[in-house]
């Protein structure tokens, strides 16, 4: 029977965000389900027709989803009894915008958002466009912490480290992201009269830490 160790290493890396993602809610309850879809296609144009004006292109603004949701309300009836009522059809409908880290930009953009009508909800992330070059950084330094944490293993047990007889790792699709501007913040631009101006957050996103494990099963010899 073949003499093996398994050992465990854990990479861990610190990566600087390159690019930035406005998340954009629009909600609005009208009285028909017909009405609400076609607010929802109104609002949308508005503020792609303010992004084009910095550049952006319409299908640069995506939709994450979409929904219309009918909506009711509770009340007492003659017989004291409580029933609920149709009251209108709300729609949820989530975007993104994407684009290349720039504060510049990103302070013109937040400008546009908060003078658009009907109050959209948005926030912002950080993150690293690039998720492959990271995944790759990440699973060599795993696998280097490995074969030292292995060589050290035999080296003290008296017997010589061999060949890998496998490797065990799960690459999982988690975001490589931060987000260090909270949506009150962004409410707050509104209250300071920064509305229609570029926006000057003066934030600098932090590095994104991240790490994972790769298990490996060495031959010993």
């Amino acid at each position: 029977m073949d003499r093996t160790i398994k050992v465990t290493g854990k990479g861990k890396i610190s990566v600087a965000p390159d690019m930035i993602r406005l998340l954009i809610t629009q909600t609005k309850t009208e009285k028909t389900y017909e009405a609400a879809v076609k607010a929802s296609a109104a609002q949308k144009k508005t503020i792609t027709d303010a992004f084009e004006k910095l550049g952006f292109k319409k299908e640069d603004l995506k939709t994450l989803s979409f929904a219309v949701d009918a909506q009711y309300e509770g009340y007492e009836a003659k017989d004291k009894s409580w029933k609920q009522r149709l009251v209108g059809y709300r729609f949820t409908h989530r975007m993104k915008l994407e684009f290349a880290k720039d504060s510049g930009l990103l302070g013109k953009a937040l400008g546009i958002m908060t003078a658009i009508k009907g109050e959209p909800e948005f926030s912002i992330q950080y993150f690293v466009e690039d998720k492959e070059a990271v995944k790759n950084k990440l699973l060599a330094n795993a696998v280097k912490d490995s074969k030292e944490k292995a060589t050290a293993l035999t080296k003290a047990a008296g017997v010589k480290l061999g060949e890998i007889v496998h490797i065990n790792y799960s690459w999982g699709e988690a975001e490589i992201a931060s987000a260090p501007v909270a949506p009150m913040m962004l409410r707050a631009c509104k209250a300071d009269g920064a509305v229609g101006n570029s926006i000057n957050l003066d934030i600098e996103a932090d590095d994104i830490d991240i790490e994972d494990t790769v298990t490996i099963i060495w031959e010993i010899k």
